[in-house]
C-alpha cells in the first residue's frame, strides 16, 4: 500500500511541478494577447481532447508526466504565419521575455509558498544553518530548539579506543551512565579516571552498545565534536515564516546553482556524475522516503524540486526557457529576428543533449541503488 501511495505521490509531484510551470507561460501569454493553441496534460502521444475554451484546446496525453503549452506560431517556419496577429513572435520583446519567464516565476512562487507554510504550520528547521555554531546561535535567539550530542570524528590508531573496537562516525550517548551533551562534558567527566564505559550509537541503523575503555591521562584517543542530536522549531507567525522562506529560497538557490556547476564540471573533467546529483529514479526514491515520513516532509521535497526546476529552466541552454530567453535577448540587441530554422535546429540539438544527460543521470541513479 505504501508503495502505491508513493508511486501516486511521485507522479503527482512531477505533474504538479510541470503543470504549475506551464501555467505560468499560459497565464502571461493570455495577459499579452498571445494565442495559446493547446494546453496539454501529460506528454504526447495525444489521447483525447478534454474541452476547448477561449481558443485553447485542453488535451490529455498518454505519458502521465507533466504537460506543455503550445503558442501560436511558436514553431512556424513560414515567416508570414510566424508573425500573424496573436502569434508569439508578433508580441513585443518585453512580453516575450515575461512569457518565457512565467514558468520559472511560478515554480519560485510555489517553492516560496510551500516554504512559508512549512516554517509556520510545519515548524520546519531551516537548512541555511550549515554549522553547529550557527545552530547554537539560532537556538540562543529562540529561532529553533537544539539538543547537542558528542560525535566521534576520528579514532587514533593504537589508542585505547581503537583497542576497544570503537570506530569513527559514532556518537557517545553517555559515560558510566551519565548523559553527555558536549565535548567539554566528556573531557570533564574523564579527568583523573583510568577506565570508563561508553554507551555508543553506531551505524545507519543507530545500534546502541556499551564499550569499556581504558584511559591514558584521562583520554581515550578519540577526536570528538558537537553535533545536532535533536532539532525542532517553535510556532512562528506568518511574518517570521515569510522571512525564513526568503532566506531558505536564497540558500537553496545558491546550493542548486553550485550543484549544477559541479555536475557540468565533473562531466567535462571526469565523465562521471558527481555524488549527490540525482535524476528521476533518485527522485522516486526520495518521494518514497518522504511519504513514509509524512505530508510535511513530502511538501518540503516538492518545494526543493520546484526551486530546482526553476533554476534548471533558466539556464541559457537550448531547449530550456533560458535558451529561448537568450534568443530573444539576442534579437533585442541585433534588432532583427533570428533565423527560425537555426533556432529550431539549435533547440532540437539541445533537447537531445538534455535527454542524453537525463539518461546518464538516471543510469547513475540505478547503479547507486545496487
Amino acid at each position: 500500500m505504501t508503495f502505491l501511495i508513493s508511486a501516486f505521490a511521485f507522479v503527482l509531484l512531477l505533474t504538479l511541478l510541470i503543470i504549475i510551470h506551464e501555467l505560468g507561460h499560459f497565464t502571461l501569454a493570455k495577459i499579452f494577447k498571445v494565442e495559446v493553441e493547446e494546453f496539454g496534460f501529460g506528454l504526447p502521444p495525444h489521447a483525447l481532447t478534454l474541452f476547448k475554451k477561449a481558443g485553447t484546446v485542453f488535451s490529455l496525453n498518454w505519458i502521465p508526466f507533466g504537460g506543455y503549452v503550445r503558442l501560436k506560431g511558436e514553431n512556424e517556419i513560414n515567416v508570414e504565419k510566424r508573425f500573424d496577429k496573436g502569434s508569439f513572435a508578433s508580441a513585443p520583446i518585453y512580453a516575450r521575455l515575461l512569457i518565457l519567464s512565467g514558468g520559472v516565476m511560478m515554480n519560485f512562487i510555489l517553492a516560496f509558498v510551500l516554504l512559508t507554510i512549512g516554517f509556520s504550520v510545519g515548524r520546519w528547521v531551516p537548512n541555511f544553518y550549515t554549522s553547529i555554531d550557527e545552530l547554537q546561535a539560532a537556538a540562543a535567539r529562540g529561532e529553533i530548539s537544539l539538543e547537542t550530542g558528542v560525535y566521534i570524528t576520528d579514532v587514533l590508531p593504537g589508542s585505547p579506543a581503537a583497542k576497544a573496537g570503537i570506530v569513527k562516525d559514532s556518537a557517545i550517548q553517555s559515560i558510566d551512565g551519565v548523559i553527555v551533551d558536549t565535548p567539554e562534558d566528556v573531557i570533564a567527566f574523564q579527568k583523573d579516571k583510568t577506565k570508563v564505559t561508553y554507551e555508543l550509537m553506531e551505524g545507519k541503523d543507530k545500534t546502541v552498545r556499551s564499550v569499556e575503555v581504558q584511559l591514558t591521562d584521562g583520554k581515550s584517543g578519540v577526536a570528538i565534536s558537537p553535533f545536532a542530536a535533536k532539532l525542532s522549531a517553535p510556532k512562528r507567525s506568518v511574518g517570521q515564516a515569510i522571512k525564513l522562506a526568503g532566506k531558505e529560497t536564497v540558500f537553496m538557490t545558491e546550493q542548486t546553482v553550485k550543484g549544477i556547476f559541479t555536475l557540468f564540471k565533473s562531466l567535462a573533467t571526469t565523465g562521471h556524475v558527481p555524488e549527490g546529483i540525482t535524476g528521476i529514479v533518485g527522485i522516486a526514491v526520495l518521494t518514497y522516503s518522504s511519504v513514509q515520513e509524512g505530508l510535511m516532509t513530502y511538501l518540503r521535497l516538492v518545494a526543493l524540486l520546484s526551486l530546482s526546476l526553476a533554476i534548471l529552466n533558466v539556464l541559457p541552454l537550448p531547449a530550456l526557457d533560458g535558451g529561448r530567453l537568450l534568443f530573444v535577448l539576442v534579437e533585442m540587441v541585433i534588432r532583427r529576428p533570428l533565423n527560425q530554422r537555426f533556432e529550431l535546429m539549435t533547440n532540437a540539438i539541445g533537447f537531445f543533449l538534455l535527454i542524453g544527460l537525463i539518461i546518464l543521470i538516471t543510469f547513475n541513479d540505478v547503479i547507486q541503488l545496487f
